[in-house]
């Protein structure tokens, strides 16, 4: 049976990730400063899901996974990066969730190619669920308490991404916080914002997608 996947329409979203400019608005990060949003009309459910899928297979593509659900909303007090018992984890939903997720791919002929993630456990098991491979990749795993190093990080992530013109989709798994943050857009756990390169050495926002 083939995997559901669930289209979310969005707005067409412009981002030079190598320029990006960020504020800060409270406790949070405000939207790239230079992303200019240029809204349009959603196309019809089953279009639009193909359209993301397309996006998928232009080279240079990048797929911005938030890690599949996990009771809870942050890691509890003490968690190590070297101990995943003392860290906030996927349940067996999100297990099957991650699974499911890279069904979905394989169903549409996409192989990815490098899988980037979150140091944090729930994030690693996603990746490594759904794609077979992980690698570790520090920025990615954000940093809600310290602006200054949340900039930080984010800039070299928008960077990892502007670099990546050719090839099959690079992947990047991570948190709600940090696809917000590069993408402006508020996705559920399980759910990947599609980025697609742009001529002029940005990336657009194709689509983003919820598997079930």
């Amino acid at each position: 049976m083939a995997t559901r996947a669930t289209v979310m329409a969005v707005p067409r979203l412009r981002l030079p990730c190598a320029r990006l400019a960020w504020s800060l608005a409270g406790p949070a990060l405000a939207m790239p400063a230079a992303a200019a949003i240029a809204l349009s009309p959603p196309a019809p459910a089953s279009v639009a899901q193909e359209s993301v899928w397309d996006a998928l297979r232009v080279p240079g593509a990048v797929v911005v996974l938030r890690h599949s659900h996990a009771p809870g909303g942050f890691d509890p007090p003490g968690a190590r990066l070297d101990d995943c018992s003392t860290q906030r984890n996927l349940d067996a939903a999100g297990r099957a969730q991650a699974t499911r997720v890279g069904e979905a791919f394989r169903e549409h002929g996409v192989a990815v190619g490098e899988v980037l993630s979150s140091p944090r456990c729930r994030c690693m098991d996603t990746g490594r669920l759904a794609f077979g491979r992980v690698e570790a990749w520090a920025p990615l795993q954000g940093a809600l308490r310290d602006a200054g190093l949340r900039r930080r990080l984010v800039a070299q992530v928008s960077s990892r991404i502007a670099a990546h013109r050719a090839g099959p989709p690079l992947v990047l798994v991570t948190h709600g916080s940090v696809v917000t943050d590069l993408t402006g857009l508020t996705i559920p756990m399980g759910a990947f914002v599609v980025l697609r390169p742009e001529g002029d050495g940005g990336h657009s926002v194709a689509g983003q997608l919820y598997v079930e």
